[in-house]
């Protein structure tokens, strides 16, 4: 009998094992991946060290990140890692003086290399691999420093009301914010829309965009802009120190404290813990000028400057609260305006009508800084809109929409009393949050 129950269990176990191996099913049994790193350009790619780059991985079911280097030869080998979709990403770090010894180019800051890809899909085969190539991007003096997107609860908070974005003086000099582009970057919301052209990432090809010059790369050179604006001024009227910030804000008004709508009505909030106050913000959106029926929530506050608005999408500076979209600073350094710059309709596969919409082609070698955020639900993430050498991941806010919850940089030294924030491109890395969004705080 004995023997009988010991030949039953090991047909069970058998049995088990087979159907535990069945199919191509994420997460099953650990598998072999493979990570090869190597410079975008080749030149650099001979004189630069491809050693020690540092690797994360991201787990989109669970969020959790684990951190690898690569060997002299830029490789790195994982035995043992759970099939499933992972956010990868390579970072390398360069000090000005090695770079400039090594390529001849003389830098006064180090040069940080990226790349990534979104959402790898590892299957339980082994022996698979990825080939990630490192571009260095900009890192100027001016910092996106914190996203206000989230918004507060809609019942007892203020809504989107308070949402803002926060620009910081990332230099040691003074910095005079007059004609700094603000844009949101226009990208695909989902992975299943069929009337459009995409590119393998799913993401739009605007090189198939309706009058879209067929000499340039449209989707690596160029950002498309939602919303464009501009802060004003005479060239040297809004002077930032180092170390300081400006706020612009969607409606610069106490959001903790009742106020009078555009319609005359009271606009409050149940619970003011829950939301800020942005009456001593620096600039705001105001959209009323252009909208045949503008929301009553959006008031002109007369101490506060407009920003000057170059194109808008809805009713008002209302951040995607879901977080699934990019933002990007830039100053003209061209001889062409910004408001002369070109614009293209949405690259769908069916003509576009006479009046479709058309949003601003920015060059990217004009981009200073620029941050992509996405929802903390993973499985509702969408295309990657800005490209590695713009920012090489996301960040996010862990409880999601409404929670009160912004993205802010994180502190990386303080120098006489300056505090320096971390911009290595990779906003998965240089991002943190704030349980509740906190105007020219710090993290």
């Amino acid at each position: 009998m004995k023997k009988l129950i010991f030949v039953l269990a090991v047909i069970a176990l058998l049995f088990n094992a087979c159907k535990k191996y069945q199919g191509d099913v994420p997460e099953i049994h650990p598998v072999q991946f493979k990570v090869i790193t190597s410079y975008a350009s080749a030149d650099l790619a001979k004189v630069l060290p491809i050693a020690k780059v540092k690797l994360t991985f991201k787990n989109n079911k669970n969020n959790k990140e684990n951190y690898y280097f690569t060997k002299t030869d830029g490789t790195f080998s994982l035995d043992s890692i759970s099939p499933g979709s992972y956010d990868i990403s390579a970072s390398i770090e360069i000090s000005a003086t090695e770079y400039s010894t090594l390529t001849g180019e003389i830098v006064d800051k180090n040069v940080i290399f990226n790349a990534s890809e979104k959402a790898r899909t590892i299957t339980i085969k082994n022996d698979q691999s990825i080939n990630l190539k490192l571009i260095s991007g900009p890192t100027g003096p001016w910092a996106i420093k914190q996203i206000y997107f989230a918004g507060s609860n809609t019942t007892t908070g203020a809504s989107f009301r308070d949402q803002f974005i926060e620009i910081y003086n990332n230099s040691d000099s003074v910095l005079y914010a007059d004609s700094l582009y603000i844009g949101e970057a226009l990208g695909i919301q989902n992975f299943t829309a069929t009337n459009i052209y995409r590119q393998t990432n799913s993401q739009y090809d605007w090189s198939k965009a309706q009058g879209m010059p067929t000499n340039i790369d449209a989707n690596n050179d160029y950002v498309y802009a939602r919303a464009l604006l501009m802060i004003p001024g005479t060239g040297k009227q809004y002077p930032v120190k180092p170390g300081t910030s400006i706020i612009l804000a969607q409606t610069a008004v106490n959001h903790k404290a009742p106020f009078t709508g555009s319609d005359g009505k009271t606009i409050s909030a149940r619970d003011p813990s829950l939301t800020i106050d942005l009456s001593g913000a620096d600039f705001e959106a105001y959209y009323a000028p252009f909208l045949a029926k503008p929301l009553a929530s959006d008031v002109d506050n007369p101490l506060v400057s407009n920003v000057e608005v170059l194109s808008y999408n809805g009713t008002d500076l209302i951040l995607e609260t879901s977080g699934r979209m990019g933002y990007v600073i830039f100053k003209n350094t061209g001889s062409t305006p910004i408001k002369d710059l070109p614009k293209y309709p949405y690259p769908t596969i069916a003509a576009p009508s006479a009046n479709a919409d058309k949003f601003y082609q920015i060059p990217r070698s004009l981009i200073i800084d620029a941050v992509e955020t996405q929802t903390n639900v993973a499985t509702s993430r969408v295309p990657k809109k800005l490209v590695a050498n713009l920012d090489a991941l996301y960040t996010y806010v862990p409880n999601g929409i409404y929670s009160s919850q912004s993205v802010i940089r994180k502190t990386e030294s303080t120098v006489n009393g300056r505090i320096i924030l971390k911009d290595t491109n990779n906003s998965a890395e240089d991002f943190d949050y704030l349980t509740l969004a906190n105007p020219r705080g710090f993290k």
